[in-house]
């Protein structure tokens, strides 16, 4: 199950889940609107930060290559780091850049204290080990939490920085009033970017933890007969509307994180939202659900490592 997350396409221009399309009869969890509310209350506290200790926040985004998505994806990051009062800037490198030099790129920024935040733009090209690279950023500026330092702490109960699409989906579940404490959620996909960092989220202490999950992969026997069981289910699986109306617990609630283009250039996600929404008690659209929530907890990550700086 390989993943393509909805990381931060927010509009809803060829969206075919908006209202008044199919009937719907699941509440709609609007990550959309919920960041734009994340994104102003990190404005107003990095407008603080500045005023008290003249810091700017920085987050430097460095992109290799020419991957249309991967363009895409930066500039959205880079138009809300700006639109939240903070120091954005992407560093372009060729998609021939030794190994070796992007990793001297990584170090310089390690050592710029105008830098509080690092993102390497994945994927990267296929001669350069992804996992060598990551582990050369600061852990105290890795924003996107991979570095396995943040991985350990998240492991062992004691996050610093969480992947921000599984921390985006926590805060749709809370703001959703969506009780996870006992609750069988789940997680289909174990990636590093979310369902393995999903699942120890979920498991965490406290509001929005205290879950009980099951996560399914590539090596899951029917992974529909467990998402049927799923209170709450988060797909995550890199197929295009695989999850339809029989995998679902009717009143279950339904986090799609998944993000394709479908033929005609219309826009789904991994769950066949028309079918799955007349089942569902709660889901998240595609757009509009889980990718904006990922962009505003990358700022929020940025504005916490330049607290911590």
């Amino acid at each position: 199950m390989g993943i393509a997350p909805d990381r931060g396409y927010d509009s809803d221009l060829d969206n075919p889940n908006v209202a008044g399309v199919h009937a719907v009869t699941a509440r709609i969890l609007d990550g959309k609107a919920l960041a734009q509310q994340v994104r102003q209350e990190i404005t107003a506290e990095v407008a603080l930060l500045k005023a008290q200790r003249h810091v700017t926040p920085g987050l430097t985004v460095v992109l290799v290559g020419d991957n249309p998505a991967s363009h895409v994806y930066v500039r959205n990051k880079q138009n809300a780091c700006n639109a939240a009062g903070m120091s954005g800037q992407t560093l372009r490198l060729p998609a021939d850049v030794t190994p070796a030099s992007l990793i001297e790129t990584v170090e310089s920024l390690n050592a710029d204290p105008s830098v509080h935040g690092i993102l390497v733009q994945l994927p990267l090209p296929s001669h350069i080990d992804e996992r060598a690279v990551l582990t050369r950023i600061d852990p105290l500026k890795d924003v996107d939490g991979f570095h396995p330092a943040n991985v350990g702490l998240l492991a062992s109960g004691s996050p610093r920085f969480v992947p921000c699409t599984p921390l985006g989906v926590r805060e749709l579940l809370l703001n959703g009033g969506v009780e996870t404490r006992g609750a069988h959620v789940v997680v289909l996909g174990r990636s590093q970017i979310v369902g393995k960092p999903m699942a120890l989220l979920l498991l965490q202490r406290g509001p929005g933890g205290d879950a009980t999950v099951t996560v399914c992969h590539t090596g899951t026997r029917d992974p529909a007969s467990f998402a049927r069981q799923a209170d709450i289910l988060i797909a995550a699986m890199g197929q295009p509307e695989k999850v339809n109306a029989d995998w679902i617990k009717p009143g279950a609630v339904v986090i799609d994180v998944g993000m394709h283009k479908r033929a005609d250039g219309t826009l789904c996600g991994d769950v066949h939202y028309p079918s799955v929404a007349e089942v569902a008690s709660a889901i998240t659209p595609v757009p509009g659900g889980v990718g904006p929530m990922t962009v505003a907890m990358l700022l929020r990550n940025t504005l916490q490592a330049a607290q911590r700086s």
